[in-house]
């Protein structure tokens, strides 16, 4: 089990307490040792899938300990423990947490704020404790994902409430935001005009035109069955296509997804859930409320010519 970031705090200054320089990646590795971590663990990353979990756990451990003045950076890439991180030791401490590191000004002053009351150019320090045990990306990360959840479900239950030509209309705009169907012009004729043999539509695949995509669009409330999907099969056969995407509000039982295997033709299947989550991606029938640029340090920029 991946450790929580403050249970990180004092290993890692354990592992320092031999007063020597020891770069970032020798304590990673060290204390990835020291909680019997497996390569499964390690390699578990934030939602956005851009970070390992731990290694963001370990870089906010070190951090705070840093900012209590606990260990100091001789060099970059490397760590220290401190006089004061010796002396804490002694103390036999039997956990550190980012509350009692609020015994060290620094740190205090490290998790301040100022506000300004009324128009006046003073400001108030209060300290700001982190009452969760998620280091900051990692709750921001998992507030994105609970807000764009209960968005996705919100979009869900609008296109139901939808007029199927509306719907229709939905897809074209979905499609072309993905980079299909050429033209809006050609898009919207494509789309609604065949209605036989299982086929909803028609839309290029590229702006060029080279290839064809077949579509089916169901507003439905209920499981697809799988009679449709081999329907759209037949449809697909009987044009001579080998590309086809079937779209719907609702969802597909796995029987449907074990049929797609079998045949010889490539089925694209996007239910109610991964369509509100295509409409969210591509910006569709939606606005930007906020948005908040999350920045970090560019090494490059301090490499010393």
């Amino acid at each position: 089990m991946i450790p929580k970031y403050e249970e990180i705090m004092l290993p890692l200054l354990k592992f320092l307490e031999d007063g020597q320089e020891h770069s970032l990646t020798e304590i990673h590795d060290a204390l990835a040792k020291h909680f019997a971590l497996t390569n499964q663990e390690l390699r578990e990353k934030l939602p956005s899938g851009k970070y390992p979990v731990f290694r963001n756990r370990v870089s906010w451990a070190r951090t705070y300990l840093k900012h209590a003045g606990l260990l100091n950076s001789p060099k970059r890439g490397y760590l220290r423990i401190s006089d004061k991180g010796l002396l804490l030791l002694k103390e036999k401490p039997q956990k550190i947490t980012s509350k009692f590191l609020l015994k060290y000004d620094a740190f205090v002053e490290f998790k301040s704020k100022s506000k300004k009351k009324n128009n006046q150019r003073s400001s108030v320090v209060k300290p700001i404790v982190n009452d969760t045990d998620q280091t900051p990306e990692e709750s921001l990360e998992y507030a994105y994902e609970k807000l764009h959840s209960e968005l996705s479900k919100e979009i869900l239950e609008i296109v139901k409430s939808c007029t199927p030509e509306f719907f229709e209309t939905l897809v074209i705009d979905l499609l072309i935001a993905m980079g299909y169907g050429g033209s809006r012009k050609d898009a919207g004729q494509a789309m609604g005009r065949s209605g036989d043999g299982g086929i909803d539509g028609i839309i290029n695949e590229d702006k060029l035109g080279l290839d064809v995509i077949y579509l089916q669009a169901k507003r439905w409330e209920n499981s697809i069955p799988v009679k449709e999907i081999r329907d759209f099969t037949g449809a697909l056969a009987s044009k001579k296509a080998k590309k086809g995407i079937f779209i719907t509000t609702s969802s597909f039982p796995q029987s449907v997804y074990d049929f797609v295997k079998q045949v010889e033709y490539k089925i694209i299947l996007i239910d109610g859930e991964r369509l509100a989550d295509l409409m969210i991606e591509n910006n569709v029938g939606l606005s930007t409320a906020n948005t908040y640029h999350i920045k970090t340090i560019d090494t490059d920029y301090f490499e010393e010519i």
